[in-house]
């Protein structure tokens, strides 16, 4: 199965911290099966920090109405379930191959009634959406982060959380890897982002130092 997201093998992190060895998610068999099979194809899914992150804050604020931007196949969105037996999730994506292969995955664990999955272009669905999510999981483009940030501030209830993921891109926004030059507009759209969570009177934003780096913002 071909997938239109550029390949990369997550399975031993996309940037290297120093708390890798002590933050393992605890996750069912079955999405585990699921993660090493998206290993072994490239396709980029989270990893083991970022994946225990998530389960750790979950189980702290307990949402009851999730929004995931970038399904891809459904391993988050999954694990996001599991961790939060009465949430329901909205999730998003544009890949037709990754939405398919979702649903699949979604209907193998047994958790499909639970999901509502929406194809298409997140900037345009979100505009579109109804109601209000008490956590809004975002690791969708990383480019269009800023742009969709004043339509998912109005989508979160107060008091909710919203996790950006890869806010750190790989160590070059911290200056650990020099930006390639290709990345270098990338690069300035999330510290565009970074800069407006963390000044942002609405909201207050912690920069994470996890996995491949997480901005945790809860709307005030």
């Amino acid at each position: 199965m071909q997938f239109s997201y550029a390949h990369k093998n997550t399975k031993d992190g996309e940037r290297q911290t120093r708390t890798v060895p002590f933050n393992k998610p605890r996750i069912s068999k079955e999405i585990q099966a699921l993660r090493e099979r998206a290993f072994e194809k490239e396709i980029p899914v989270s990893d083991d920090e970022t994946l225990n992150f998530l389960c750790t804050l979950l189980r702290a604020v307990k949402p009851e109405n999730i929004l995931e931007l970038g399904t891809a196949v459904g391993v988050s969105g999954g694990v996001m379930l599991e961790v939060c037996k009465n949430a329901h999730l909205t999730t998003i994506e544009r890949d037709e191959n990754f939405f398919s292969q979702a649903r699949e995955n979604f209907n193998n664990l047994g958790l499909a009634e639970r999901v509502t999955q929406i194809a298409g272009d997140a900037g345009e669905i979100i505009n579109g959406l109804g109601g209000k999510f008490d956590f809004i999981f975002l690791d969708c483009a990383k480019v269009q982060y800023i742009k969709y940030l004043p339509r998912l501030k109005e989508l979160l209830t107060e008091g909710g959380v919203l996790v950006a993921d890869d806010i750190l891109l790989f160590g070059y926004v911290t200056g650990e890897e020099e930006v390639p030059q290709k990345r270098k507009m990338l690069v300035e759209h999330i510290k565009e982002y970074i800069t407006a969570v963390t000044n942002d009177c609405g909201l207050q934003t912690t920069v994470l130092d996890i996995g491949n780096g997480i901005a945790l913002s809860v709307k005030l």
